[in-house]
Formats: structure tokens, sequence, C-alpha cells
């Protein structure tokens, strides 16, 4: 029993490599993780417990509560790194193990990892979008529903999961649509004929939007005649709405609301005009066409 103890003994210790004149061994590698899972593990507490339910107290948006709990986990994260290296016995003056680790990394192929991360703490930091934003990247369109240490998470208006390296929003354009101020306009364009009363056209339109009740009343809805179409006075109505997720709803609702008010007002949106002219042609060019 005692051998095997020894043995076990000189198993466990075994020295596999050297750091900072310290002797890593099975151990202090088991030690290493343990600690890193309790911190891990104590932050996840923090956030979903204390953190959420002591925040949620200030009114504070939901956009900026998440970025406190990722932030508040990364740093318990951290600290917890720092006490298994000191609990193993080496000596972080500091992150220069760590930063020689990523430097390391970065020579191996690990830039686009690197980047990714970088910017991912730009994005919680400078919080250009939050969760809960509706974004468009490229030509994928959707709310922003989760923002990681490497990628951001947007679901679709399809309900399709997309994940977005966060470089890519640092580097290319990104239109948020739920930045700073969340109305947005919506611009409508109907052509009616030109028989039209122009009057009641443009009331017509105007009622459109004041009876829906999505539409702010500031700014107030306007109707405007844009241009002079071949067969039509080409009309735009923009009104303005409080939520950019709406829009499309929004949208569909006011166009079917003016063609129902437009028959209810006798206002006939014309079809396309095309004119045909014919030219006569004479009978020896028609025998000269069949040969």
């Amino acid at each position: 029993m005692k051998e095997f103890l020894e043995s076990f003994n000189d198993i466990i210790y075994f020295p596999i490599f050297n750091v900072n004149q310290t002797n890593i061994t099975p151990v202090s590698i088991v030690v290493f993780f343990l600690i890193l899972f309790v911190f891990y593990f104590l932050a996840k507490i923090i956030n979903s417990r204390l953190l959420t339910r002591v925040l949620r107290k200030f009114n504070i948006e939901e956009g900026l509560l998440f970025t406190l709990k990722r932030f508040s986990q990364y740093i318990i994260v951290f600290i917890g790194t720092v006490v298994a290296f000191q609990f193993i016995g080496i000596d972080l003056s500091g992150l220069a193990v760590i930063l020689g680790f990523l430097s390391v990394g970065i020579g191996f192929g690990l830039q686009n990892i690197t980047s990714n991360f970088m910017s991912g703490l730009i994005l919680l930091f400078e919080r250009p979008i939050n969760v809960g934003d509706r974004v468009t990247v490229g030509n994928t369109e959707g709310d922003v529903v989760n923002i990681n240490i490497r990628s951001t998470t947007i679901k679709t208006l399809n309900n399709i999961s997309i994940i977005v390296p966060n470089s890519d929003f640092i580097s290319s354009n990104v239109t948020n649509w739920s930045h700073g101020d969340k109305k947005i306009r919506v611009d409508l364009g109907v052509g009616v004929s030109y028989d039209s009363d122009l009057d009641t056209v443009l009331r017509t339109l105007k009622q459109v939007a004041m009876e829906n009740e999505e539409v702010l009343n500031n700014p107030e809805p306007e109707v405007h005649l844009t241009t002079f179409g071949d067969s039509s006075w080409d009309m735009t109505l923009r009104v303005w709405i409080p939520d950019p997720k709406r829009y499309y709803y929004v949208r569909s609702d006011l166009n079917c609301e003016i063609v129902r008010k437009f028959r209810d007002n006798n206002i006939e949106i014309p079809f396309p005009q095309r004119d045909l002219h014919l030219r006569s042609v004479d009978n020896n060019t028609l025998k000269e066409i069949k040969n």
C-alpha cells in the first residue's frame, strides 16, 4: 500500500514542464482548472441572481444591463485566473505569461480569434449595438440576442440564428435601426389618376396616417406630390413610427388602408400605360417580308 501511495504521489507530482522557474505537475493543472471553474460558476451565480435583481430595481435598459453583466463576468473570471496562477506558484508579474501565450497563439494563426476578442470588448465598452437592437449586417437583418467574447448572435426575421464575428461590426458598415433614437421614418409611394381630385387625395392619405395607432403625431405625417408620372401623380405618404421592429407591419397596414380609402373616395390607382404606334406598310414591302 505504501509503495502504491508513493508511486501515485510520484505521478501526480511529476514535473511536466517548467514555467517561470515553477514546476507544473498534474496536480497543479487540476487545481488550476478547478479554481477557474469555481470562479466561472461564481460569476454565473452573481450575474443571474444577485446582479440582475439589483440592477433591475434601477430600471436600467436591457442593453446596458447586459453589458454590465458581461463585464462583471469577465472581471470575476480574470480574478480567478490570477488566483489560479498564484495558487500553483506562478508569479504573475503579471500578465506576462498570459500575454506570452497570446503572442504565441497569434504566431500560430490565431490573429482572427484575437481580432474578434478585442472587437467584442469594443462592442461591450462603446455599445454601438446592444442586445435587442434591430440591425442589418450585409444582407442579414434581425435582432441582436447575444454578444459573446468572439461573436454576436442575430435572430433573423425568419427566426434563424446567424453567428456574426465581432470584427464584422467594427470593420464593416452596420445599420442599427435602434441606436439612440428608435423612431424611424416610413415612406409609402402610390400613384393616382390624373382625373382624381388632388385635395381629396391629399386629405385621404393624411387621414390614413392619422387613424393608424402606431403612427406618431410628432413628427406629423406628411403627404407629398413627388413627381408627374406617365399615367399618374406619384404621391408619397411620409410617417414616423416609434419601433423599427414594427416597420413591415405598419407599412402593410397603411398600404391596405390606402386601398380601402381610395375605393371609398373613388380615387383610381391607374395601371401603367404604354402607347403602341403602328406604321402603315405598302404591299411591296409585305411581299418582300413574306418571301
